[in-house]
């Protein structure tokens, strides 16, 4: 996450912020110039070429800080979201809510800061992203929610924005991690394999790679959940999740490639580290630029009390994994 500053008194600002606590002035976050702007009182915002945006009609349900094209209308960010609590909902589920969409705001950022393609459902109806924000807890009539993806579309369960309630999960999984930005960028990760390994070549790479994918996901479930990893799986893989099937191992390590994208980005851009220099191999960034300074962030972290920020260690293998990664993001952004 880049470091933003109030265009009225210079103060510096959080992503998630609607008002500067310096100077009041009203803010929005303008996706097109992906800065941070001021608004007038009413939330309407003039861009360079005179076209007028408004502040996204969910600021008040879910505190959302966005610009819409259309007074009334929805932000590109909350308009990913294809089914939501309804009305009636407890106030819990409606706070969870409020999380989970400011964690998938944060995702469209580091997606976007990454040259990928975004297209709602609306866009493209076969292959645009779409998210189903389902409560697990909401009420009587609650439904068992099982995250995942499924053709384009993301389920998440809000019941993870609870603290108590995913630590809990955390721990019953023996768990190092588990966060609703974490979730969303694994789940993104399915989305992305979909949509960026085609062709014989990146295909038959991919499966070099990550295994064979076409081994039976539901039997490599149930023998996950019975047996758990195999014997050495540290040295191959980046979490034991990722052992389950080819699949999640992408999408694990696409998740961790996003944590150490975004996690290098947002220490350059407050002085704790230098930014990663152009053309540096992956690899490299991970060895030269991320161990040590996760390394260092961990000991921040328990000098104050807090378990390691990244609790995993990232062996040859994986980082072979997070190599072809970077490969399908990079070749996605070229002219």
């Amino acid at each position: 996450m880049k470091a933003f500053t109030c265009r009225e008194c210079g103060n510096r600002l959080y992503f998630e912020n609607s008002a500067c606590v310096s100077c009041g002035t009203r803010l929005a976050y303008f996706r097109e110039d992906r800065e941070i702007v001021p608004v007038s009182p009413e939330g309407r915002y003039v861009d360079r070429d005179g076209y007028i945006w408004w502040v996204c009609a969910n600021a008040v349900d879910t505190g959302c800080t966005w610009l819409a094209r259309i007074e009334g209308q929805m932000c590109f960010a909350c308009e990913l979201t294809r089914t939501r609590p309804n009305d009636a909902a407890p106030d819990r589920v409606w706070d969870q809510f409020s999380r989970a969409e400011q964690a998938k705001r944060h995702l469209v950022v580091e997606l976007d800061s990454l040259g990928l393609e975004l297209r709602t459902r609306a866009q493209d109806p076969q292959e645009g992203l779409a998210f189903d924000m389902l409560a697990s807890d909401g009420d009587a009539a609650s439904q068992d929610v099982v995250i995942g993806h499924d053709n384009g579309v993301i389920t998440i369960d809000l019941a993870e924005s609870d603290d108590a309630y995913r630590e809990q999960v955390r721990m019953r999984l023996d768990e190092p991690y588990r966060t609703m930005l974490g979730h969303l960028r694994h789940e993104v990760g399915h989305y992305f394999e979909w949509q960026l390994v085609r062709g014989p070549e990146l295909m038959a790479r991919c499966t070099e790679v990550f295994g064979d994918e076409s081994v039976s996901y539901d039997e490599s479930l149930q023998r996950h959940y019975s047996q758990g990893p195999p014997d050495g799986w540290a040295e191959r893989y980046i979490s034991t999740y990722a052992t389950m099937h080819p699949f999640e191992d992408f999408a694990e390590t696409w998740a961790h490639y996003l944590h150490i994208r975004d996690t290098l980005g947002s220490a350059a851009a407050y002085g704790l580290a230098d930014p990663v220099p152009d053309g540096m191999p992956f690899r490299q960034v991970v060895t030269d630029v991320w161990v040590p300074l996760s390394a260092a962030l961990n000991v921040i972290n328990r000098s104050m009390g807090h378990e390691d920020l990244y609790p995993f260690v990232i062996p040859p293998a994986v980082l072979d994994k997070l190599d072809f990664v970077d490969t399908l993001v990079q070749g996605s952004t070229e002219p």
